[in-house]
């Protein structure tokens, strides 16, 4: 777990702790919501190292909150209301996760409690809870408290003892930035002290505003996570050739098919997200089609050359650096979506010119949402076959790839670690 002290944590104030509880009460009470808190106006209204230090005590937090929450039932007769809970959580995540000084922890974070409606007699127990945790603080490297029982329950059963430990210590670890690189890498590199991935993309060693660091303003780069880059270079798609991208915003694989000069559209229902896509277009140089539809049920008639479907998903392969999609996905959340894709997979197929590639991916870890969805596509759509990918193809990582060619990407198949994915390549009969 992180030591560090972000931006001189002891010091930091009530008021980038409140913005913390704000985007933690965000985080662990829908799906979307601590993306949408850390883009809230409020946050950005906070000084640089405030609002540094309340997205760092978040992520602390969601990343061990399984320890944590282990920790504090402990300690608790009987819960008290949610938001003292949040906050004894926040203060937890300073003493045992950013090594934040016992005074400076407890204190500021007793203040919170104070602060908040209905808060004034807990006080006492956020102290003296606080206070137990910095005389006799707990282990927290325990694999089995990093995920919901139900997750971890699940990853066993897909992937053996071995792979859910695995995977689960992946949790609490603080990812680095990965880069996908328009052109040759050069100097660029050395300029951003990082390393070089197999596939391509670039791991950067760099902190702080990604805006500031070199080749961001002349858009020779974007942020795209190792794993979510190898779906587009599968694609392969060539010069001149036509390209769909569905369900595209964040937008990191339009840029790549854009980059490898195909002729590309952009499909998302939301308009504001296709707004991020044609921002990104816009810096790095890049052209496509921009279109706000529902991938689903888009009337257009046309065919393309390459279609890259990656579809919505329970997101739980993502976990590094959105932590909170651990604790706010349900079982039942699975089967609705995996029958989304499957009537996505259903539009795709129909675009995909005769002897045209499909790529299907998705960002879980769930067999639903992957292998059996496959499956029940090449069943529904005999023109259809798999096209194995090769090893090492795309810069994926060898352990990930499966017996029938595709790829089952686990977030330790990379020193590092990478984003959980499930890819699969396949190609329509010519007639």
């Amino acid at each position: 777990m992180s030591s560090t002290d972000p931006e001189n944590n002891d010091i930091r104030g009530l008021p980038a702790r409140a913005a913390a509880l704000d985007l933690l009460t965000a985080a662990l009470s829908r799906r979307a919501g601590l993306d949408e808190g850390l883009n809230h106006p409020a946050l950005a209204a906070l000084p640089a190292r405030d609002r540094a230090f309340a997205r760092a005590l978040v992520m602390a937090t969601l990343r061990w909150l399984g320890p944590i929450d282990t920790a504090l039932q402990a300690r608790l007769k009987k819960p008290p209301p949610e938001n003292i809970v949040h906050v004894l959580r926040l203060g937890a995540a300073q003493l045992l996760v950013l090594k934040t000084p016992a005074h400076a922890a407890v204190g500021a974070t007793v203040d919170l409690a104070a602060a908040q409606k209905g808060g004034l007699p807990f006080k006492g127990l956020v102290n003296a809870v606080l206070r137990g945790l910095d005389r006799e603080p707990p282990e927290l490297n325990d694999p089995s408290l990093m995920a919901p029982t139900w997750l971890q329950a699940r990853w066993r059963s897909a992937y053996g003892e071995a792979d859910a430990v695995a995977i689960a210590a992946q949790i609490g670890m603080e990812p680095a930035t990965d880069l996908t690189v328009q052109g040759d890498v050069g100097d660029l590199a050395a300029e951003l002290e990082a390393q070089a991935l197999p596939g391509g993309s670039l791991r950067v060693g760099l902190k702080g505003e990604v805006s500031a660091w070199p080749g961001f303003s002349d858009g020779r780069w974007w942020v795209q996570d190792a794993s979510a880059a190898v779906p587009a270079r599968l694609l392969d798609a060539q010069p001149g050739q036509t390209a769909l991208d569905m369900c595209a915003a964040p937008g990191g694989k339009t840029l790549q098919l854009a980059a490898a000069g195909a002729k590309v559209t952009a499909l998302d229902r939301s308009a504001g997200r296709i707004k991020r896509v044609s921002e990104n277009l816009a810096r790095t140089g890049l052209g496509a089609e921009m279109v706000v539809a529902d991938a689903a049920e888009w009337k257009d008639g046309r065919t393309f050359d390459a279609v890259l479907l990656d579809a919505p998903c329970s997101a739980t392969g993502t976990f590094r650096r959105h932590p909170d999609v651990l604790w706010v996905a349900s079982p039942a959340d699975i089967p609705k979506l995996a029958a989304v894709q499957s009537k996505l997979l259903d539009s795709a197929a129909r675009r995909t010119k005769p002897g045209g590639r499909l790529v299907y991916c998705v960002c879980s870890l769930e067999w639903e949402e992957g292998e059996n969805q496959v499956t029940a596509f090449l069943a529904r759509h005999r023109d259809f076959a798999l096209e194995p990918v090769q090893p090492g193809e795309g810069g994926a990582p060898e352990a990930s790839l499966k017996p029938d060619g595709t790829l089952r990407i686990l977030p330790h198949h990379r020193e590092g670690g990478t984003d959980g994915f499930y890819v699969a390549r396949m190609r329509k009969a010519a007639s």
